[in-house]
Formats: structure tokens, C-alpha cells, sequence
């Protein structure tokens, strides 16, 4: 088990739903080691730190133990170690929180006007 791929080794951990999401983000630049962006291909080894941008996400692993094989969630925790700290996680649920917009029941569709009004909000 000593040549691992980062991107089957990121969807075994479930850091992505699927191989190919894994194999995308490491395409586009989304995985880094040191700084520099990493080829799907990259074999892994213990104790290396991976920097990940998932979904506005920026989260930092380190590798415990290889495995080849997708994990149930609860066993994910014996082979990474999530080293992203707390305040991302925070800025991520205030986010969350802010990100969709609420209408009152019954007032209908926004009119032109309405809407001028919530991108020129959404876009400060």
C-alpha cells in the first residue's frame, strides 16, 4: 500500500463524494502541498500536510495512515487529521447563515425594483 493516489486517497477520507470530483480539484489547482498545486497522480506518504479549497472551504489535512478503500464516516478519523482552524469553520457558518434570502409568505415575486434593491445589496 505505498503508492497511493491523492485523489483516491481524498475520496476514501471523504473530503469528495466522488473519485472524479477528487481527480477535478486536483486539476484545477484546489489541492496543495507547500504551496504548489498537485497532480491527481501524486503518490502519498504519512505525516504530509495537504491544503484543500472545497467549496469557499479552505481546509488543511495531514495524513495519518494510507488506505486504498473508501471509509465509513466514523472511521475517517483514524487516517486524517484535520488541522484547519476554528475561525474557517466559523466563517463558513455565518456564510451559510447570510447566504440565502427570506421573503415574507404572500408578498409574491419581486418586482424589477425589488430586485435593483437585492443585487445592489448583495453585490457592496
Amino acid at each position: 500500500m505505498s503508492d497511493i493516489r491523492i485523489d483516491k486517497y481524498l475520496w476514501a477520507v471523504r473530503l469528495f463524494k466522488t473519485r472524479s470530483l477528487a481527480t477535478d480539484a486536483c486539476r484545477c489547482g484546489h489541492v496543495k502541498m507547500n504551496g504548489l498545486p498537485l497532480k491527481p497522480s501524486h503518490t502519498i506518504s504519512e505525516g504530509e500536510i495537504y491544503e484543500l479549497n472545497i467549496d469557499q472551504t479552505h481546509r488543511t489535512v495531514q495524513v495519518k495512515s494510507l488506505l486504498a478503500n473508501r471509509v465509513g464516516a466514523k472511521l475517517v478519523e483514524n487516517y486524517l487529521t484535520d488541522l484547519t482552524p476554528q475561525e474557517e469553520y466559523e466563517r463558513i457558518q455565518m456564510v451559510r447563515q447570510y447566504a440565502f434570502e427570506k421573503r415574507d409568505r404572500g408578498t409574491g415575486r419581486p418586482t424589477k425594483r425589488d430586485r435593483r434593491e437585492i443585487e445592489g445589496l448583495k453585490n457592496w
